[in-house]
């Protein structure tokens, strides 16, 4: 009986579990402030092993799979980019993203060093 009951509770945890694992919206968007690189950062490898080129349409978020490809939005201007998730970053709590230089001037200034930015990952 003891058994019965434990294996129930069990299953009820696994699929409590499943059902929050789903039900989180993965491709939500989420709103915060994007930087970018520094040209320093030129040819040093990233955290995915990948070689840094500030010409690439590329990114680094803190949780992001590597190879994630996210579609960034500027909130001031509603210009788009879709970058690719290959470093780890940034560590300044107030960002969710370092963009590359490339990225960021496709949807903002790179005289202002952040801008307000809404983020999904692209199916």
């Amino acid at each position: 009986m003891m058994k019965r009951f434990i294996l129930v509770i069990i299953m009820m945890i696994s699929t409590l579990g499943i059902y929050s694992f789903t039900s989180n919206a993965v491709d939500a968007k989420k709103t915060s402030y994007a930087s970018y690189y520094h040209d320093k950062f030129n040819g040093r490898k990233t955290a995915s092993g990948e070689v840094f080129d500030n010409s690439k349409l590329t990114a680094a978020h803190r949780t992001l799979p590597f190879g994630t490809e996210i579609r960034v939005t500027n909130l001031n201007n509603g210009k788009e980019v879709i970058v690719s998730i290959n470093d780890r970053g940034p560590f300044h709590s107030s960002r969710a993203l370092d963009m590359s230089k490339a990225a960021f001037d496709e949807i903002g200034n790179t005289d202002h060093g952040t801008i307000p930015v809404e983020y999904e990952i692209v199916d």
